[in-house]
């Protein structure tokens, strides 16, 4: 009877191991499928949610335009168009960490975005703040239109959303070297991102 006894006991626990084996092994690779651990932010956010920031003349300058934001898959694509500014000239243009352009020197925008606390930089090297973007170039007339990805923001809830932060075009050109501003000089246009 010990035999029987000692047999199902050991053949029991064989197979709950087995069981407990394969069940954490499917449920482990279910929670990595579901949750991919390094997922970027842009693949959180639906893509298609859009944002657009009027841009309003500051620092008694002429500048306005119109910025607008739309998720994709891989980042946000931004499209600019901005007038009033010096012919043939390069402006420093970020997005600003407050959403709030009442000063008449935008200065009420606070600094960049950056929620990854990194450090100032163009926005194809590695390390740079998320609302760093390549300077804006005036043509002829003043006016500058360019289009590009945002691959470090998002247009939608969470840490790197776009969505209340201000657009600021800057008087000088960005060095991408000086901390934490680029030397970009005073703010000539703001304008608050919100969902459109």
């Amino acid at each position: 009877m010990k035999r029987v006894l000692c047999g199902l006991a050991v053949g029991t626990a064989v197979a709950v191991m087995a069981g407990c084996g394969t069940s954490g092994t499917s449920s482990d690779a279910a929670s990595a499928s579901a949750a991919p651990a390094a997922a970027p932010a842009a693949a959180r956010v639906a893509v298609g949610a859009k944002a657009a920031a009027p841009l309003q003349s500051k620092s008694g300058t002429n500048t306005a335009g119109r910025v607008t934001f739309d998720q994709q898959t891989a980042g946000v694509m931004v499209v600019v168009a901005v007038t009033g500014l010096p012919p043939g000239t390069s402006h420093g243009f970020h997005v600003h960490e407050k959403g709030d352009c009442s000063a008449p020197d935008a200065m009420s925008a606070g600094g960049h975005f950056n929620p990854a606390g990194k450090p100032h930089g163009q926005m194809t090297m590695p390390e740079h703040h998320a609302g760093d973007m390549n300077n804006l170039t005036a043509d002829a007339s003043g006016n500058a239109r360019v289009q590009f990805l945002m691959p470090d923001v998002t247009v939608g809830p969470g840490p790197n959303s776009v969505i209340g932060k201000a657009v600021i075009v800057h008087k000088d050109p960005d060095d991408y070297r000086t901390q934490p501003t680029g030397n970009a000089g005073g703010r000539i246009a703001c304008g608050v991102v919100a969902a459109s």
